[in-house]
Order: C-alpha cells, then sequence, then structure tokens
C-alpha cells in the first residue's frame, strides 16, 4: 500500500490506543462464540461506533475469524463525508 490512512476517529467511536483497541475487539470476539457451518458467501457487518454494534459486528466477523481459503474479500461502503458518482476502488 502506498498510503494508510490515519484513524479519524480514535478517541470517539473507539479507543485511541492500540492495546486497548484490541483487547476490545478481542473481548467482543470472544463473547461473539464460534462459528456456524461452513463459511458464509457474504457479510452483511454494521460499522457503528463499536459501542453501538460492535457486538453485532463480531457476530458476523466471528464467522470468518478462524477461516482458511478466504482468497478475496470485496468490501463495500459507504461515503459518509463526499457525495461522489461512481465508486471507490
Amino acid at each position: 500500500m502506498a498510503e494508510v490512512r490515519r484513524p479519524a476517529v480514535a478517541g470517539s467511536f473507539y479507543p485511541a490506543g492500540a492495546e486497548a483497541l484490541r483487547r476490545d475487539v478481542s473481548r467482543l470476539l470472544e463473547q461473539a462464540g464460534g462459528r456456524g457451518q461452513g463459511l458464509p458467501k457474504a457479510l452483511v457487518v454494521p460499522h457503528a461506533g463499536y459501542v453501538y454494534s460492535g457486538p453485532v459486528a463480531a457476530t458476523a466477523y466471528a464467522q470468518v475469524r478462524d477461516a482458511a481459503g478466504i482468497e478475496r474479500v470485496v468490501l463495500l461502503g459507504p461515503s459518509h463525508h463526499v457525495g461522489f458518482q461512481g465508486l471507490a476502488l
């Protein structure tokens, strides 16, 4: 990657410190439990601040947490700040 975007809302919707964030996400994933049978073909995951949607997002991500064989991930998401036609890749 040529450029990595700096976190825009660290400390607002999630902890600013990497260790606190890592601990919180690990806790959410542990509480989400195991995965069902087979790998899902798609996940629809909320992306609000994790204090609002973290348990739901963790439940979705737990379905692929230990999955082997995933070769490609396509992420579709909205633009929250600037409207534009088409898509950003």
